[in-house]
């Protein structure tokens, strides 16, 4: 038992480590570091207290003793230091979600900013308590087309007590396009619950996915969704002319496409003449140049998954639609405002790419375009709560309210 206690000390310092430095390059390591990194990482503190209630149980029986032991006792606090450096990294979120609202914020508005980013110890002891409240109503599983068999759905999430003609939130699901990785059921729930308890309508939309679609299928139901809210909406006191689209992942890429793709009837057979326009966009964590023609992408994985799975084809081999798909393309001095978000430890998507796609659409657009680099953030931070995900959550909500009143006041002055 005492070699046990030092086995699982060795696991436990080797997931923090995993943590504070994550795999990148070994195709066949790179998703079990992003799981445990991302577990780990944004449950620091459960994972103390449950090694803390077993480093007790062991030392309570006596099985603690000897060199093993007590390596094992260093290692494990060892261990608890990093995470604890890792948990408190996660307050820089605060500051840097900061910079970019209060610049921006009314005189007489600023004691809600305050308001919002007071964190709720429930929500960080029960995680998943930020997919629900008792303030919004959900409406299931909507369906918006039927397309080879396929009935696509969506969810519309609205506060109970809502006023009319309120702004729209798409969230589009990651999960590597592909079937078995995501659904609108477990992406985006808490930012969609939150903007909904500020008024907002959001929904969360399915799109088909691999390998029974393959691209563009999935932007072309995207835009397909986007249609029908706009067509829609109004039937659940949502505002038509102001749509904010969101997704993470793959829906951080399919967002970006969307966003930057208006009414482009490459993306809209048999519906060309629809409006898919939308007036702001906010990606976590995507995938926007598939050619990877600035050689950003640290992780080999992506290039797998694309050329086996997604487009079946190498870049040589079908360079056309590698860079029809990539949201860089499509960069326009007409893209609607832009903020992206990306961690600092993601081992999945290239935190130099979005920097990239950043720059280029700063250099670009006539918008707002805005960039958030999340310390100590691992891919998908944002599923549940967490310090690090609260405030980046609660300055999200807070700069998509902001994008809203700059509307309206234009829209007022035009008036």
């Amino acid at each position: 038992m005492n070699l046990f206690f030092f086995i699982l000390s060795l696991v436990s310092i080797a997931f923090t480590i995993n943590v504070i430095r994550p795999l990148y390059q070994h195709p066949k390591w790179i998703v079990p570091s992003f799981l445990f990194g991302w577990l780990v990482g944004e449950l620091a503190i459960h994972i103390v207290l449950a090694q803390l209630f077993m480093m007790s149980w062991f030392i309570f029986f006596g099985v603690v003793k000897g060199f093993w032991g007590a390596t094992g006792v260093v290692l494990f606090f060892s261990s608890w230091m990093m995470l604890a450096y890792h948990y408190f990294s996660g307050y820089k979120a605060k500051v840097l979600m900061d910079r970019i609202v209060m610049p921006h914020r009314e005189k007489d508005d600023l004691s809600s900013w305050s308001r919002h980013v007071e964190l709720d110890m429930t929500r960080l002891l029960l995680p998943f308590s930020s997919w629900k409240s008792d303030e919004v109503k959900t409406i299931k599983n909507v369906v918006y087309q039927e397309v080879d068999g396929f009935h696509l759905k969506l969810d519309i999430r609205h506060n109970k007590n809502m006023e009319r003609n309120a702004p729209v939130l798409l969230q589009i699901h990651g999960g590597a396009w592909t079937h078995g990785y995501g659904s609108k059921n477990e992406q985006g729930v808490p930012l969609m619950v939150e903007m909904a308890k500020r008024g907002w309508v959001s929904v969360a939309i399915d799109y088909r996915l691999c390998p029974a679609a393959a691209f563009p299928e999935h932007i072309i139901d995207c835009k397909r969704a986007l249609v029908w809210v706009k067509e829609h909406i109004r039937e659940y006191g949502g505002n038509p002319d102001y749509i904010v689209v969101t997704g993470g992942s793959a829906g951080g890429h399919l967002s970006s496409l969307l966003a930057l793709s208006a009414n482009e009837a490459a993306f809209q057979p048999g519906f060309e003449d629809k409006d898919t326009t939308v007036q702001g966009c906010i990606p976590f964590y995507g995938i926007y140049d598939l050619l990877d023609q600035q050689k950003l992408q640290r992780s080999l994985g992506l290039d797998i998954i694309l050329r086996k799975k997604i487009i079946k084809q190498t870049k040589k081999e079908n360079e056309a639609l590698y860079r029809l798909m990539s949201p860089v393309t499509h960069v326009n001095k007409d893209a609607p405002p832009f903020l992206v978000i990306h961690g600092d430890k993601d081992s999945l998507t290239s935190l130099g790419e979005a920097q990239y796609f950043a720059s280029l659409l700063d250099e670009s657009s006539t918008q707002t375009v805005e960039f958030a680099e999340i310390t100590g953030a691992q891919h998908a931070f944002d599923i549940f709560s967490s310090v690090r995900s609260d405030y980046v959550l609660f300055g999200v909500a807070e700069r998509m309210c902001q994008w809203h009143r700059d509307f309206e006041g234009k829209l007022s002055s035009k008036s």
